[in-house]
């Protein structure tokens, strides 16, 4: 085929083409006069032979049809092709009208041989074209392994998929079956490949060698997709996903673009419905402060405001570069939307104060925080400054500058605690929802698990670990976490947001806990690696302040539903603003000594269900049970 490919320039494909239009004009006389041409006719043939296939000599020509790979022939090319020939015999037609207004009063070409001339020709043309591309396909495949794939969805981007397939001649590949949940659609075929039910995969997976299965359609449930990918992980298949349409180069899409599915596309859930109209309501038009903006939550949240149009953000954090990129982000992704970055520690009371007093914040996100378990084990004090004291600063100012509502992110860690970083993210939940009880401002709490992707989250850690040839590191083999992905994190926040009256507890339905070592095991696999041989699993012990369960409720706490199914009021125990407000002022004196232990001590005096675990302040709580005792 190459050698064909070499000697054939693009200008004899014009000539072939010209000449099976001379075909299929001569087929046209002999289907018109039933293969017994009268004389008469015969002796037009010297002016209308030349007329007929100078003009489509010229079509193909001008429109370029002989430029086309025809390997790689389309809808778009037959369609082209017809069109071409259509006008050009509509312009025999006409040519016909006006040469019977000659002298000689006849059709320079009889109507019906331009009717069949055209059909022929299209039908020859594209004929050809077609025996090409097969004979192509099977010459170029014929030299290596075909590669057997699965489509999931018989539906356009499945045909487009398909279609890519085919094209790919490097990888040779041959769709062998397409699965779709339409009943109406099971044992149908799609350019010649036939339709099966979901259910099939297991029987395909063993009776064919299947190197990939591609889910080319978003519309897949969640627990439907970790099914199959379960099925074709035990079936050493790999899994593929081909992006969404507005991923597409250019509108088109290459097999290329096809990418291995990851584990976020299995933990997700499916879409989460949002009162979009409630939300719009408390957004739009305001003017809205971000605290922790460049932070993996903080960052979406942005994201999710902009396009219900608000007045202004404010965006603050810590991080020079991160807050740059959101800035360049922004201004590409809604350059409409008026954006002010403050460079800013939280824990800055005349710098946050400015910050207020210039903006007139109407709405307040606090995102930021510090949430790494073992890292605030080994500095109290400046968990105690960043979540504790940061977040007062923030409350306090919130209600000297009116601000409307107060939404802060917490985390499940604050539920029983069993470390510092939990510790003092409950205490700042105590002092905002005490502060709900006397000021006008709305403070509103959301606490919601482990986000699939944050910073700090096992998934990156375990990817690099991955990619580096391992070994994954878990610090225990029984530890469990909840997990839920940033976009529907935030979108929860924004809806608690929306719906709060102020002072409540919103708990998110985190759905199943996870247990790690089966994370870490689906992504080994996932990456094309098998466990133990290609990459190892290693146990390094529970962290300091680390709990092997996480839990989403207090034991003495009840829940209250809301509107929405995933968000829940957790009804907490209630602490009088004087009380929390002094204990946080001693607590604050504390963090100058640098006594970890009496930092610790007196956290434990705020929260009295927080009891260490795995951590040197473990004697603090056997020193309090044997004071109870």
């Amino acid at each position: 085929m190459n050698v064909i490919r070499s000697f054939l320039p693009r200008w004899s494909i014009l000539l072939i083409d010209v000449f099976f239009c001379f075909c299929s004009l001569t087929l046209a006389y002999l289907l018109r006069f039933n293969f017994n041409i009268p004389v008469s006719e015969r002796a037009s043939f010297i002016y209308v032979f030349p007329f007929v296939l100078i003009c489509r000599g010229l079509s193909f020509y001008i429109t370029g049809t002989y430029r086309n790979i025809i390997r790689y022939m389309g809808s778009r090319d037959v369609v082209q092709m017809v069109l071409i020939l259509s006008l050009v015999s509509v312009f025999f037609a006409i040519s016909n009208v006006v040469f019977y207004f000659t002298p000689e009063k006849r059709f320079i070409v009889p109507y019906s041989i331009i009717i069949i001339e055209c059909f022929s020709s299209a039908f020859i043309l594209i004929a050809i074209r077609m025996i090409y591309k097969g004979i192509y396909s099977e010459a170029t495949s014929s030299s290596k392994n075909r590669q057997n794939i699965i489509i999931y969805g018989a539906n356009d981007t499945g045909l487009i998929t398909k279609r890519a397939a085919d094209q790919d001649a490097d990888a040779n590949y041959e769709v062998i079956a397409f699965l779709d949940e339409n009943r109406k659609n099971w044992g149908k075929r799609l350019e010649g490949v036939t339709i099966y039910p979901p259910a099939r995969l297991k029987k395909l997976l063993e009776d064919n060698n299947v190197v990939n299965l591609i889910l080319s359609t978003p519309d897949i449930s969640y627990e439907r997709k970790n099914k199959m990918i379960d099925i074709c992980l035990a079936h050493n298949a790999k899994v593929l996903s081909v992006p969404s349409i507005n991923h597409w180069i250019n509108g088109e899409f290459s097999f290329r673009q096809i990418r291995n599915v990851h584990i976020e596309d299995l933990l997700g859930r499916d879409p989460i419905v949002l009162d979009k109209d409630k939300i719009e309501a408390q957004l739009k038009d305001k003017t809205i402060l971000i605290t922790g903006a460049a932070g993996s939550i903080g960052s979406e949240i942005v994201r999710q405001i902009i396009p219900y149009k608000p007045a202004k953000l404010v965006l603050v954090d810590q991080s020079e570069s991160a807050i740059y990129e959101l800035q360049l982000e922004i201004s590409e992704m809604s350059p409409s939307v008026p954006c002010k970055v403050y460079l800013a520690d939280i824990c800055n009371q005349k710098r946050m104060e400015a910050i207020f007093g210039d903006t007139h914040p109407q709405i307040v996100f606090h995102a930021a925080a510090y949430k790494h378990v073992p890292v605030m084990e080994e500095n109290p004090v400046e968990a105690v400054n960043v979540n504790v004291t940061g977040t007062r600063i923030l409350a306090n100012l919130s209600v000297k500058y009116g601000v409307g509502t107060f939404v802060m992110v917490s985390t499940d860690k604050a539920i029983n605690p069993t470390g510092v970083m939990g510790a003092s993210k409950r205490i700042a939940e105590i002092y905002v929802q005490a502060l709900s009880a006397k000021e006008k401002t709305r403070f509103i709490t959301t606490r919601f698990g482990n986000v699939l992707g944050s910073n700090g989250s096992v998934i990156p850690r375990f990817k690099q670990q991955i990619e580096k040839g391992g070994p994954v590191t878990i610090t225990h083999p029984e530890i469990t976490r909840f997990f839920m992905t940033i976009p529907e994190s935030c979108q929860l926040v924004l809806e608690a947001g929306a719906i709060g009256n102020g002072g409540e507890v919103f708990v998110f339905d985190m759905g199943q806990s996870v247990k790690v070592l089966d994370l870490a095991r689906k992504m080994i696999q996932l990456s094309g690696l098998v466990l133990d041989k290609d990459i190892k699993i290693i146990y390094t012990g529970l962290r300091p302040g680390e709990k092997l369960y996480e839990e989403l409720l207090h034991t003495s706490e009840d829940t209250l539903p809301t509107h929405h199914p995933l968000i829940m009021i957790t009804k907490v125990r209630e602490y009088d603003l004087g009380t929390i407000s002094t204990y946080i002022d001693e607590l604050v004196e504390l963090t100058a000594s640098k006594d970890d232990m009496k930092i610790v001590s007196k956290m434990k005096q705020i929260v009295p269900e927080y009891i260490s675990n795995n951590s040197v302040f473990e004697e603090l709580d056997k020193k309090i049970s044997a004071q109870k005792t």
